[in-house]
């Protein structure tokens, strides 16, 4: 993976190796990136080394955000103007609760914002496509009930993984989420469950390190536990430990990612932007050389 000293082998993947192929990218931001010396900056760095990965390779993307100025989906059209082909490779899934917040024109004005590098879908509560239009008027609507937002948020989830043929995780909150369990754990164990390759670049910490060290990744960072941290969420331990009890099924086949168990090791406590596009890169590619 390394040569010359510090020169990182990319495993390049030729401009066709993910023709037909869709990753599934779940990133939040996380909350460790100052106990582990990292920046910001360097996370949005790695987000942009991958999403660069796929569509130079004619692979497309898909995420569940939602539209904040600034966000990481703001982030991830821009990467995709700037890389990739003008064929919408960009399938962004707006839960219910996210876009019945917006204005209608927000919606269209985004939609034009995307233009030929991004698609935006609106979801039902259940997670099938809707018209966003259907039913209201310009003026935002919001749900605020609870039950409606999580029904709505693992509809979203459920609608991304029938969508992508590979999921890919990086950060994520361990409190403060709104859906039924933690995002990132939640679309973990969905992908596993639909026995989708799965990629953790555990190395900025977050959900992502909790979810590789559940799944038995020793390479994961340990981040020191802060004294003013507030009680863990029980949802979120639940949740770890659905994640531990699919590793003791006799089902279980492991991430089934193309990469060795030292490769997701390795993955899974890379720091460089580089390292770990070259993992992920050296792991689609033996899959898809394997069909």
């Amino acid at each position: 993976m390394r040569e010359n000293g510090g020169t990182y082998m990319s495993d390049a993947l030729p401009t066709d190796a993910l023709m037909g192929m869709r990753i599934g990218i779940s990133v939040a931001t996380s909350a460790d990136l100052d106990q582990l010396g990292l920046a910001e900056t360097q996370f949005r760095t790695v987000l942009g080394e991958l999403a660069q990965l796929v569509v130079t390779a004619g692979g497309k993307l898909a995420y569940g955000g939602n539209l904040r100025q600034g966000g990481y989906t703001a982030f991830l059209i821009e990467q995709m103007r700037t890389y990739a082909p003008s064929s919408r490779p960009l399938l962004n899934c707006l839960a219910w609760t996210e876009h019945r917040k917006l204005p209608l024109s927000d919606i269209d004005r985004q939609r034009e914002q995307f233009g030929r590098y991004g698609e935006i879908v609106c979801l039902s509560v259940s997670g099938e496509p809707v018209d966003p239009a259907a039913g209201r008027v310009e003026d935002p609507m919001p749900d605020s009930d609870p039950e409606i937002r999580h029904r709505a948020l693992t509809g979203m989830r459920r609608y991304l993984m029938r969508h992508a043929d590979a999921h890919l995780l990086l950060g994520g909150k361990r409190g403060g989420f709104l859906g039924a369990l933690p995002g990132l754990v939640e679309e973990a164990l969905l992908a596993l469950e639909a026995r989708l390759p799965v990629y953790l670049a555990a190395g900025y910490g977050g959900v992502t390190a909790e979810i590789a060290k559940s799944l038995g990744l020793s390479g994961a960072p340990e981040v020191p536990h802060r004294m003013d941290a507030t009680p863990p969420d029980p949802r979120f331990l639940n949740s770890l430990e659905r994640l531990r009890e699919l590793t003791n099924a006799p089902a279980w086949a492991g991430l089934s990612n193309g990469l060795t168990d030292e490769e997701n090791e390795r993955l899974a406590g890379a720091h460089s932007p580089q390292e770990i596009a070259a993992l992920a890169s050296r792991g689609l590619g033996r899959l898809r050389r394997s069909t």
